[in-house]
């Protein structure tokens, strides 16, 4: 479980590409102070697990699956990365619930500043979008952010100087690809209140009641 918290901008070092699958080495400081193996890690909000270690960076494994979602199956050496580790039972609950399981994509659309602010714009597929709301929480590329606007194709993030410089942010342009997580709140209400297809069956009836005393 993570924050959306991005704790530092990492590095691709390098990517081995199998059929379909990958393996990508991450170069970091501030992730490896405590790192360990099979440890967890968001990169760009995709939930990875360290296989290997050294002084200065780590590798983890990417599934079949996890290329499919995320825009990792874009990713090149030199890409910067924002890096957050598993959410510690001490800490400070500074953003909000990410699980670092990519919902999909979205493509930047704009970016414009105003004043202090920049926003960025990103279309995204009607399937992400109606769990996007106006004042709610999404994770673009492992970030914690409020959404400002929501439109039928598109949603707005208004970031302040401090998100930019310090994530990955400051290196997306217009066209980009960026990873998306919604809420997962939203997506827990939805299943509940759909109908269960198959009427469970209860085990209390009037038998049972009658022996223990209702």
């Amino acid at each position: 479980m993570f924050t959306g918290i991005v704790e530092e901008v990492g590095i691709i070092k390098g990517i081995k590409k199998g059929t379909d699958s990958a393996v990508l080495a991450i170069q970091a400081k501030t992730v490896l102070e405590d790192i360990h193996m099979g440890d967890s890690i968001a990169v760009n909000g995709v939930c990875l697990t360290v296989i290997s270690f050294s002084g200065n960076e780590f590798s983890a494994d990417v599934m079949h699956e996890t290329l499919n979602r995320s825009a990792l199956r874009e990713a090149r050496s030199g890409t910067a990365v924002n890096l957050e580790r598993a959410m510690s039972a001490n800490g400070r609950f500074g953003g909000h619930i990410v699980a670092g399981h990519v919902d999909g994509t979205g493509v930047v659309t704009a970016i414009e500043k105003d004043d202090n602010a920049v926003w960025f714009t990103l279309r995204a597929e009607p399937s992400i979008l109606r769990y996007v709301v106006e004042k709610g929480s999404i994770a673009m590329d492992g970030i914690s952010l409020t959404v400002a606007k929501v439109s039928d194709e598109t949603f707005s993030v208004s970031l302040i100087p401090h998100t930019v410089a310090n994530t990955a942010l400051a290196k997306k342009r217009v066209g980009d690809t960026m990873n998306l997580e919604t809420d997962v709140v939203g997506k827990y209400i939805e299943k509940l209140l759909q109908p269960q297809e198959t009427p469970r069956k209860s085990g209390v009836t009037r038998e049972f009641l009658l022996q223990n005393g209702f």
